[in-house]
């Protein structure tokens, strides 16, 4: 098990450019080189990961921990991974807070919302490319789009996926009756996990009223249960439900560091969490992660048993279809706001923005690069 723990805590410290980046660090690595997973196998775990809620590239290295070590090795593999990003992303969110505005901090901050709209538009680019390939999908993405703008709360990120999913069962050719009962017998042993999932998903929000702490959990517990398309998805569930736990400004900052640092994006909730008043910044941040990392790692020992059935089952197929567009209209909308109405504020905002796009997307510009020249370029404009 402590081999599975320094194996992934090196790859957490190296493994920079999202999802499909430590995908292939983890092939290479536990594929190719330890042989600690065959190829077929992995295969099938990158869709079973991409298939459930949650982040794919984490789970995706638990169930190599799993497969290795068992469960002790699925949480040796969690911890290793994630360690680095936590806690540098704890660190910053208290250097942040303590500092005082000058013009060092403040390029600091207009660069990370300028890198913030770049990525974005970035990972909506490629998300609408691979996602919205029929009139169906375009139409469900522009409508999710449209009433995310237009809605507030939780129930107006988290409808469209429901309904999404509905219309793409109920449209989808009718399966035979046995597949689904070989799924229910292949959850079955697993129906505890699946059980607890459910039980907190319901009842945290009765119990988040009457302890911060508790409150706290529940809204990075419900985030991570509906998030389907990796980390920048985060960001549209997020936001209704942190209103005034933490400001626009530090919401954007949490998302825009999250980039500059190695392991999942989802430790942005490490930053978040540590950003609250009224808790200690590392046991929020604390609660926090574990919060948003739960649901898809309940949710993955459920279905682990489950995934050929999953796979083979036409129905489901066509709904993930559909989630996946719903997904991409949820980042549209909040890519308008708050991304780009809080970061780009002046016509040399959008020119910074305009070439850091070219640069990125065509020019394979690094993160950390540019990050450095927004920087440099903001620090140039406020002298």
């Amino acid at each position: 098990m402590f081999n599975v723990f320094t194996t992934f805590l090196l790859l957490g410290l190296y493994s920079f450019g999202g999802p499909a980046a430590h995908i292939g660090f983890f092939q290479r690595s536990f594929v190719q080189e330890k042989k600690w997973i065959s190829d077929d196998d992995f295969t099938h775990a990158v869709a079973l990961c991409q298939f459930l809620p949650g982040p794919a590239s984490s789970q995706l290295g638990m169930y190599i921990g799993y497969k290795k070590a068992g469960y002790l090795g699925a949480v040796a593999a969690f911890v290793g991974f994630t360690l680095p990003s936590f806690a540098l992303l704890t660190g910053l969110a208290i250097v942040s807070s303590s500092v005082t505005s000058n013009s060092v901090v403040d390029s600091l901050i207009i660069a990370a919302k300028l890198l913030a709209v770049i990525v974005v538009a970035d990972a909506l680019w490629g998300m609408a490319k691979k996602n919205l390939t029929t009139a169906l999908t375009i139409t469900v993405a522009v409508i999710t789009a449209i009433w995310v703008y237009f809605s507030t709360g939780l129930l107006g990120q988290v409808l469209p996926i429901c309904v999404a999913a509905a219309v793409g069962y109920a449209l989808s050719f009718k399966t035979e009756v046995t597949l689904t009962n070989k799924l229910t017998t292949s959850i079955k042993p697993h129906l505890g996990i699946l059980i607890t999932f459910g039980v907190l998903l319901v009842g945290l929000p009765l119990l988040s009223p009457y302890n911060s702490g508790i409150n706290l959990f529940n809204i990075f517990y419900q985030a991570g249960s509906f998030v389907f398309g990796g980390g920048h998805v985060v960001l549209p569930l997020l936001q209704p439900m942190m209103e005034g736990l933490v400001g626009e400004s530090t919401f954007i900052n949490a998302y825009a560091s999250a980039q500059l640092v190695p392991g999942p994006m989802f430790t942005m909730a490490s930053y978040l969490g540590a950003s609250i008043d009224g808790i200690h910044p590392v046991l929020g941040s604390l609660i926090a992660t574990i919060a948003v990392f739960l649901p898809g790692s309940l949710l993955l020992f459920a279905f682990i048993p489950a995934w050929k059935v999953l796979f083979e089952h036409q129905r489901l197929k066509q709904s993930i279809t559909l989630v996946n567009a719903c997904v991409v209209g949820l980042l549209a909308s909040s890519f308008v706001s708050p991304i780009i109405t809080s970061g780009v504020k002046t016509g040399l905002d959008a020119v910074a923005v305009v070439i850091g796009f070219i640069v990125f997307k065509y020019f394979k510009c690094p993160v950390w690069l540019l990050a450095i020249l927004l920087f440099i370029s903001q620090f140039i404009i406020m002298i």
